[in-house]
């Protein structure tokens, strides 16, 4: 069973103008609302590419009701743990000439809700596989990641991390699966900017060194890198496509990597394959669908 975490998931609803009016009254054109998180997209992509996961993560009030409600009415499997402060987020998400996110807060997490959600965490095994996903709320220690896998250390569980900064930079030490920083994060930890490939790829080993088995470097239209644990480096251009949306873009990229990698053992199609999901999310105004996916990959697989 695939394991996702979302410690602050939330209701993205989605505003469409033709043209946003600071200061005066913008009638949206369309709107959509999605159920959203990192963890939560990855779930979601898995679950379109046929893997079942269970989603853990925390929600509160009558609006984390309504998200594991909906979650439940997608087919999606949860887990999710309801705390007694706060409320689940409903973030705002404008889609103009310019995209703009508002972003809530969210519940208060505290010791307790924690101790709840490492009781889950005892109860999978090697067979199984965690992702971890995000930042961490305010009010959470800063190294929760970083307890999570010291408490699971030993027991052979692969687990995938998508976060920056040092959040990520704690965690190598114990040897994550995966681990994938999109360019611009990649040189922050290392204080560059980055620009040739060989740039990327010294750095990405750098992370290796560290204990990253996989580095995956998203890039935006510029494609990706792969440093893969066999000591073999990938590269990937992006499918032709209009961008559409930039929401959910790299937890797609996690989710198809990981569908492809479990389904083939193979790098260079798991690449592929997080790719093509990565840009049909892009391409989309929500998450990727299997159509789309399946022919961002065959044009992937192609060359074209």
């Amino acid at each position: 069973m695939i394991y996702t975490v979302t410690f602050n998931p939330a209701i993205d609803y989605l505003v469409h103008f033709p043209r946003l009016r600071p200061g005066a009254i913008n009638r949206s054109e369309a709107e959509e609302f999605q159920f959203g998180g990192k963890g939560i997209n990855v779930s979601n992509v898995l679950r379109t590419l046929g893997f079942d996961t269970v989603a853990l993560g925390f929600v509160a009030g009558f609006i984390g009701e309504g998200f594991e409600k909906g979650l439940t009415q997608m087919g999606l499997r949860n887990d999710l743990i309801h705390v007694k402060e706060g409320m689940t987020r409903i973030n705002v998400k404008i889609k103009a000439a310019e995209e703009t996110e508002i972003n809530g807060i969210g519940p208060v997490i505290t010791a307790a809700d924690m101790e709840r959600l490492y009781e889950k965490l005892d109860r999978i095994g090697s067979e199984d596989l965690l992702v971890l996903s995000g930042s961490i709320p305010k009010g959470l220690p800063g190294d929760s990641y970083e307890r999570i896998m010291a408490r699971l250390e030993g027991r052979g569980i692969p687990v995938v991390v998508d976060a920056a900064g040092e959040l990520l930079v704690k965690v190598l030490k114990y040897r994550p699966f995966l681990i994938k920083p999109n360019n611009h994060e990649l040189g922050e930890i290392f204080g560059r900017e980055l620009k040739r490939d060989e740039e990327i790829v010294d750095c990405g080993k750098k992370l290796q060194q560290m204990g990253g088995r996989n580095v995956l470097v998203s890039m935006a239209g510029d494609g990706a890198l792969l440093l893969d644990q066999e000591g073999r480096v990938h590269r990937i251009g992006c499918p032709k496509g209009r961008v559409l949306n930039s929401v959910g873009a790299g937890d797609s990229m996690v989710a198809g990597f990981l569908a492809g990698w479990l389904d083939s053992g193979d790098y260079d199609y798991a690449l592929k394959l997080g790719t093509a999901a990565g840009s049909a999310t892009a391409f989309s105004i929500g998450l990727a669908e299997k159509p789309l996916i399946d022919r961002l990959l065959e044009s992937l697989k192609s060359g074209a």
